[in-house]
This record gives structure tokens, sequence and C-alpha cells, in this order.
């Protein structure tokens, strides 16, 4: 049986609970949920800038991603949490240039998942995890 294994970067912002960033188990990455945060300063990011906030969230998937051994192209899910549907407009359009400039092999695109609900902290309007296969 295959260990599972707690992925780490400091490419991301560290865990704010008893989670780790990520986990490998196999060939299967699973990423906790991340916010709009700097892996620098621990500090959320564009405080009501929906687009903003988005770009970072996939900035940080993407380095805990990759610190599992993948790459965004092995990304099969993603789910998406925004706080409220007027940002809908604004999430989805910067979440499709973010999809098309790191989805090297063309679509299809991840499956995704989104749900309107309230977040952890106010500063957070958008929250996205993922999970990848790795070949």
């Amino acid at each position: 049986m295959t260990e599972k294994q707690a992925i780490r970067t400091d490419q991301a912002p560290k865990p704010a609970h008893a989670f780790p960033q990520g986990i490998r188990k196999g060939p299967i990455v699973q990423v906790s949920g991340q916010g709009p945060v700097d892996p620098e300063s621990g500090e959320y990011l564009y405080q009501g800038d929906i687009k903003a906030q988005t770009r970072r969230v996939l900035e940080n998937l993407t380095a805990i991603v990759t610190a599992g051994g993948a790459g965004f192209d092995d990304i099969v899910m993603l789910r998406v949490y925004v706080t409220d549907r007027a940002h809908f407009a604004g999430l989805n359009e910067a979440y499709a240039e973010f999809v098309e400039k790191h989805t090297t092999t063309g679509v299809p695109y991840p499956s995704r998942t989104t749900v309107v609900c309230d977040l952890p902290r106010p500063e957070m309007l958008v929250e996205i995890d993922a999970m990848a296969v790795v070949d």
C-alpha cells in the first residue's frame, strides 16, 4: 500500500490549521483549499478584488500541485468556493485566463464545481481546492 505524503512548499502559504498544503498518495495529489494569501508575508491580498484574488489563489494552488510532483495539466478537478453570486463574472474571467495560460496540452480543462457560500475569513472572496492525477 502506498503511504500518504504531506506536500510542503514555500511557494504557497503555510496552512493556518492542522492540515497540510496538500497530500500525495500514489498518483493522486489533493490540494487543500487555498485563499488569496501571500506566501511570504501570510497576508490576505486584494481585498474586494475577485479577479486578483482568483489569480492569487490559482497561483498558490499551482505551486502546491507542482511541489507534489504534478503539473497544472494533471489537475482533473477544481472546486471553487465564492462568497457572492455577484462575483461570478469576474471570477470566471480570471479563472478562464489562468486556465488557458497554464494548460499546455489543450482542452479538456479540469472539471469544476462552484459553490456560493461563506468562507472562514471576511477578506476571502474565493477559495479553491484541487485534485491532480499523475501518470
